[in-house]
């Protein structure tokens, strides 16, 4: 027996605003039983001594470790700049102001 009808269908395509076919209808109310026949399955598993997961494998940070390096001083960073102003880097100006 179908678990979803072709009027759901219809009222889910209309909630989505999608515009289907009568044929559409037929082929997606299929469809979806076949999801919901897939998803009650994966219930029937589902047991409570299992816990639940994200990931099927241990998931490990492969980042490095966050540490503190000294870096450019203000006047290091500058001195290689081709224009500084106010102890900032001066860039051309790419915005205009509208009155």
């Amino acid at each position: 027996m179908s678990k979803i009808s072709r009027d759901e269908v219809a009222h889910l395509a209309g909630l989505a605003r999608l515009a289907v076919t009568e044929a559409e209808l037929d082929t997606f109310a299929g469809q979806l039983d076949q999801i919901l026949d897939a998803v009650a399955k994966v219930g029937e598993v589902a047991a409570d001594d299992i816990p639940p997961t994200s990931h099927a494998v241990p998931v490990t940070n492969v980042f490095r470790d966050d540490e503190v390096r000294p870096g450019l001083s203000r006047e290091q960073a500058l001195a290689a700049a081709p224009a500084a102003e106010e102890d900032r880097f001066r860039v051309p100006r790419i915005l205009t102001e509208e009155a």
